[in-house]
């Protein structure tokens, strides 16, 4: 979906199937990300949450993840959705989440980046970076949310630039 239909599933990357993890194991895979201020670890924990398309975790088992006073905001439609009730009744509610490849996870401490592409499918896809705020127990405390879709640079900058693969 674009924005106004914005893609509202925790993340979604990686082809990673759910029972390859348990969520108890995702969840200390996350503390143990966040203690030792690892990137690799915390990517590996965003891919066992994100899964991919129908290989997501279900809203249950996020909502299990996340903080009771969760916030996910989602500043360029003006949306937030407070409370990990909301959350799980919006996912319950998305028609089909999209496929995203990760392309990096940075940070330390308890926040972290997740920059990637959600791919829609028939050719849409949007840029998407997600900033998570944790407790200190590893629950998602706040999830904010930026998407863009790509466009062609200005023909003035061509000869100033280099052109990124796909």
């Amino acid at each position: 979906m674009l924005p106004g239909g914005i893609n509202l599933w925790l993340f979604t990357s990686a082809r990673r199937s759910m029972t390859a993890m348990a969520e108890s194991d995702i969840g200390t895979l996350i503390r143990r990300g966040i203690d030792a201020g690892d990137a690799s670890v915390m990517r590996e924990a965003f891919l066992c949450l994100i899964g991919g398309g129908h290989d997501s975790l279900s809203p249950e088992a996020e909502y299990e993840l996340r903080h009771p006073d969760y916030v996910m905001e989602m500043p360029q439609s003006g949306e937030r959705i407070r409370g990990r009730d909301a959350m799980r009744s919006m996912q319950e509610q998305f028609p089909a989440p999209p496929d995203v490849t990760v392309r990096r996870v940075t940070g330390a401490g308890t926040v972290w980046v997740l920059e990637g592409v959600n791919d829609y499918g028939g050719g849409e896809l949007w840029s998407v970076v997600v900033i998570l705020e944790f407790d200190g127990e590893g629950r998602i405390l706040r999830d904010t949310r930026y998407y863009a879709k790509p466009f062609d640079p200005p023909d003035w900058r061509a000869g100033l630039v280099e052109r990124m693969g796909e």
